[in-house]
């Protein structure tokens, strides 16, 4: 659960921080909004990776979700600095890139649980297809 609500909050943030650039393209007087929203996405990317780490269970999970949350971290990083050295030319570009990737881990979370639930609610045994062919 609590990884889900991480990545949520990653990707809303990097979709506040979407519409930030926007006004940053349109208007220099939104730089400051953008630059809050670069700390923000910063700490909630932070808050993903220790909240992977937390989660993780030595020798009974997969580090995936640590690697996944690692890498983003770097790129969040990565995105950073592009941005103060003013490269919009990659800055951009690599945003979408991490709004598209937080959307696509996003729907992974989710629909983990949502399987995951399916199989509780059949006693751990995926459901069996119902017959509907009409004689």
């Amino acid at each position: 659960m609590f990884l889900r609500v991480a990545i949520t909050l990653q990707t809303l943030a990097l979709f506040v921080q979407a519409i930030t650039a926007g006004l940053l393209l349109s208007s220099p007087d939104a730089g400051t909004l953008h630059s809050v929203g670069a700390y923000t996405v910063f700490y909630v990317t932070l808050l993903h990776l220790i909240t992977a780490i937390l989660v993780w269970r030595p020798g009974g999970g997969s580090p995936r979700p640590i690697l996944y949350a690692a890498g983003f971290f770097g790129l969040t990083l990565a995105q950073i600095a592009l941005g103060i050295a003013h490269v919009k030319t990659v800055h951009v570009p690599l945003g979408v890139l991490m709004f598209g990737m937080s959307v696509l881990q996003l729907s992974r979370v989710w629909a983990a649980r949502r399987t995951h639930v399916a199989a509780a609610a059949h006693g751990g045994r995926a459901a069996k297809p119902q017959n509907t062919a009409v004689i």
